[in-house]
């Protein structure tokens, strides 16, 4: 069969709020987004979420019900140029009488600051209103001056009821009909999925698209086949951008050099995001190594910046740097189950009293109330630290960090003993 020039994902789009599937959080009744299409408020906004979770049709179908004109930039293959021409053919068509222009930037964390600043008049004066999309924290990404201007919401992965009415619609699609697919499992396509639409019904379509004269189910076992033998034609980052990253972090959590470098050049010859990759590093520095070697953060943050400085593909030597590094380091998660093990206690035990020897005091009243009282300033006591508490009544002796046995932590622990003379 013919493979259609159309992606099935593109065919059954949405085009208005009452077909969209998910984010209820955003479009339901009550949803921020969808009040204020409804009051034609509509402001600048960053859609801040991961591949294939709505982005791009949401900013159509916020025009679409707006009726506003319209323009689409991707940031891959667009440059001040591209802004500028727009928001001069908005002044010159003189549009405000319908409201002003909305545009669309996907992928806006890959404009650089300069890019992101030929934005800024025209969003403050109203000539354009922005929707950007991306898959990275704009806290990072988006310059402050462009946040500030802008409401930032947060699209989700899709749950599987989502995913399952996704492949309810695709077969309903003229072109999946004329095979007559029964869909008889679904969990290897939503596990290929991982939450994202588009790679699920790429996926879908291509099964589909091989299935021959004899066969109609649809199983898991047929999926499976289906895509390792067509995996180039799949997505050539689809599988590998969640399935991959986690291969190398494993390696580098294994103390697998050779293994990191692999998995790390399979990432660079995808054509992964290196900031990705570097971000990734430093999580796992300090998730997988933490405080065996805590010189690891500094290495992993040094790589980011050094990335940043002097870009693509040399780049890549530094993350190959930093990977090796990681990998050959001591390991140690103490400081991962230390921040967990204390956000458990406190969704258990909730928001227990501070000790009003550790509460400030800038007020007569709270003088008077104890606050600060019988607190023991540290500089002052370092062989007295055991004598006083600075966890809450209901929690004391409470052991939250547990060193592991390595070499750095071994003297951590000691240390431990040392002060608190045993307490924890």
């Amino acid at each position: 069969m013919e493979v259609p020039l159309v992606p099935l994902a593109e065919r059954i789009r949405p085009k208005d709020f009452e077909n969209f599937v998910g984010q209820s959080h955003l479009i339901g009744p009550n949803g921020p987004i969808k009040k204020a299409v409804t009051n034609g408020a509509v402001p600048s906004m960053i859609l801040w979420g991961p591949p294939g979770v709505g982005k791009t049709t949401l900013a159509e179908i916020i025009a679409n019900e707006l009726d506003r004109p319209f323009y689409s930039l991707s940031a891959i293959s667009s440059g001040v140029k591209d802004i500028r021409n727009i928001i001069n053919n908005v002044k010159n068509q003189g549009i405000f009488g319908k409201g002003n222009a909305l545009l669309f930037i996907d992928e806006i964390h890959r404009f650089s600051k300069s890019q992101q600043d030929a934005l800024l008049s025209a969003v403050e004066k109203g000539q354009i209103t922005l929707i950007g999309a991306t898959t990275e924290n704009p806290s990072f990404e988006v310059i402050p001056a462009l946040r500030s201007r802008s409401q930032i919401f947060v699209l989700k992965n899709h749950s599987k009821e989502d995913l399952l009415k996704f492949l309810n619609l695709a077969l309903l699609d003229s072109v999946i009909e004329k095979k007559k697919p029964v869909l008889k499992e679904t969990e290897a396509l939503l596990r290929i999925s991982g939450g994202d639409a588009r790679k699920l019904l790429n996926a879908f379509e291509l099964v589909v698209l091989n299935l021959d004269q004899n066969t109609v189910e649809i199983t898991n076992e047929l999926v499976q086949q289906s895509i390792q033998q067509n995996i180039a034609q799949y997505d050539k980052k689809g599988e590998m951008h969640y399935d991959i990253i986690s291969a190398f972090i494993k390696s580098i959590r294994g103390s697998d050099p050779n293994a990191a470098v692999y998995w790390l050049a399979r990432m660079v010859e995808g054509n992964e995001d290196p900031k990705f990759i570097a971000r990734r590093l430093i999580i796992s520095a300090a998730e997988d190594i933490g405080l065996a070697n805590p010189t690891a953060l500094v290495m992993a943050n040094n790589c980011f910046d050094a990335l940043q400085k002097i870009g693509w593909p040399e780049g890549r030597i530094v993350l190959s740097q930093c990977a090796i590094y990681l990998a050959l380091s001591p390991k140690s998660n103490s400081a991962y189950l230390a921040i967990n093990k204390a956000q458990s206690i406190v969704r258990e035990k909730g928001d227990s009293s501070i000790p009003l020897s550790l509460r400030n005091a800038p007020t007569k009243l709270m003088e008077e109330l104890d606050y600060g009282k019988d607190y023991l300033y540290s500089h002052d006591n370092l062989d007295k630290l055991h004598l006083q508490e600075f966890l809450p009544d209901e929690l004391k002796g409470t052991s939250i960090y547990k060193p592991k046995q390595n070499k750095r932590e071994t003297e951590y622990e000691k240390l431990i003993e040392k002060i608190w003379k045993g307490k924890y």
